[in-house]
């Protein structure tokens, strides 16, 4: 099976240079990159906010969102979806799929039926790149209204969370049960 082969591989390619590398490389990027790029957002969203880091939100909201933007607000939104929020999902994931791969390469057999939950942060990424291209229609659009775009959006965002919370929840519980099992061994 296809996910089981790419769940194996993650595994086999996380060893504990690359799974360190991602770690400093997600570390570097989010003290460094993200505050610049929040700064930036705080500009043109004013107290409205972002869709990317909303949990839910509506398409009335998305709308309200795209009119407090302005013109320039809305070209900067996507602009920024589309550099920067194209690599920091690229970050995240290669920073939860490696640490995740460790840790359940290290603990679980190969057999082990758990391993597979390595791909979770690969949704993550997923639903972050298509919150980004609904959004972002919405956003080149307005004032046109772009409905199908505005109903996925939210949708995909609440995704997003799901998984790239879901993708730090399975590496602080798995990092626990190995703590835990090797404290014992």
């Amino acid at each position: 099976m296809f996910l089981r082969k790419l769940s194996r591989s993650f595994i086999g390619i996380s060893s504990n240079n690359i799974t360190l590398s991602a770690l400093v490389i997600f570390l570097i990027f989010s003290t460094a990159v993200l505050p610049k790029q929040s700064a930036a957002v705080d500009i043109y969203s004013g107290s409205t906010g972002s869709p990317d880091l909303s949990l839910f939100y509506t398409s009335r909201n998305l709308y309200q969102m795209a009119e407090q933007y302005g013109s320039a607000g809305r070209d900067a939104y996507v602009h920024a979806r589309f550099s920067f929020d194209l690599i920091f999902p690229l970050i995240f994931t290669f920073f939860l799929v490696t640490s995740i791969s460790w840790i359940l390469g290290v603990n679980h057999p190969n057999t082990s039926p758990w391993r597979i939950i390595n791909l979770t942060p690969l949704l993550g990424m997923l639903f972050d790149f298509l919150e980004n291209i609904t959004a972002s229609i919405v956003m080149i659009r307005y004032p046109m209204l772009s409905p199908i775009s505005a109903y996925l959006a939210p949708i995909f965002t609440f995704l997003k969370w799901v998984f790239v919370g879901g993708s730090f929840l399975i590496l602080l519980i798995s990092g626990l049960i190995g703590l835990f099992t090797h404290k014992n061994n």
